[in-house]
């Protein structure tokens, strides 16, 4: 459509005109350079009402996945908490062993065996020490006090991983071995501290059962959070060429309306010829 009659100048139409142009024009290149400036493609939802809602909603994810992958580093460091008291009580205890065997030996005489005894009870003593001392952020994880422990390992309520790894007593009593005695009856005491290693390295598989699944799930998590976060981006962020090509192009048709908007504003000038 062309600006209007020039004959006529109460009502500058190619001026108006020409004004709403660049206005618009100036809208454009206020949106992208906005864009630039922030790096989002969407700055309100009223730039895409639809894409903030679904971009909305992925970010909420991301961020609860990026707190479970958090949660799940938790969780393995209170396992290996455990597993390190675990391992210790496991070296105890093969000590232990090593000084049932020297006293199963009629070469040493009945003061050697108490002296072995009483390293047996020292040696039992701390055993019973790691079990009620070994702690995670105030949890007691070695005294059987445990009864399942569950973890959130993703964004939603369901997406929770349970373990009874640490549902374990791992103190002298529950291992059998609060009562041995070399002086009476060395090979029994043998006998209960293999009992007590074979219950150890059952528990202790069971800790890395469970540290092995948490490991499986992070990198699904991390793989899951990545993909997601690539999802909002897509639809959040700003191509920085088509926007960076956006402003020069409406700087350009800025300043061809500015121009136009001067010739539309001179025009009804012409009419004065006629009046000559």
């Amino acid at each position: 459509m062309s600006f209007g009659d020039l004959t006529r100048i109460n009502t500058n139409l190619q001026a108006l005109r020409a004004n709403n142009s660049l206005q618009m024009t100036n809208q454009r290149l206020g949106d992208a350079q906005l864009r630039l400036a922030t790096g989002s493609r969407i700055n309100s939802a009223a730039d895409d009402s639809a894409g903030f809602a679904l971009a909305s909603q992925l970010e909420a994810r991301v961020r609860g996945q990026s707190q479970a992958q958090a949660n799940i580093g938790d969780a393995q460091s209170m396992l290996t908490v455990a597993e390190g008291g675990a391992n210790t009580i496991m070296d105890i205890v093969q000590s232990l062993k090593e000084k049932a065997v020297q006293a199963n030996n009629d070469s040493l005489g009945d003061e050697e065996v108490q002296l072995i005894q009483n390293q047996i009870e020292a040696l039992r003593g701390e055993i019973d020490d790691i079990a009620a001392g070994t702690d995670f952020n105030g949890v007691n994880l070695l005294d059987g006090s445990i009864d399942g422990l569950t973890f959130q390992v993703d964004a939603d309520s369901g997406d929770t991983f349970t373990t009874t790894a640490l549902d374990d007593n791992f103190d002298s009593a529950t291992l059998g071995i609060d009562a041995i005695d070399v002086t009476d009856d060395a090979g029994a005491a043998l006998d209960a501290v293999d009992s007590a290693i074979d219950t150890l390295a059952a528990s202790l598989g069971g800790i890395g059962d469970a540290q092995n699944s948490l490991e499986f799930r992070l990198q699904n998590l991390t793989t899951a959070t990545d993909n997601n976060e690539a999802a909002r981006s897509r639809i959040m962020d700003a191509d920085f060429a088509k926007e960076q090509m956006e402003v020069v192009k409406q700087q350009i048709l800025q300043q061809t309306g500015t121009a136009a908007l001067a010739q539309a504003n001179a025009a009804p000038q012409s009419v004065l010829s006629l009046l000559q």
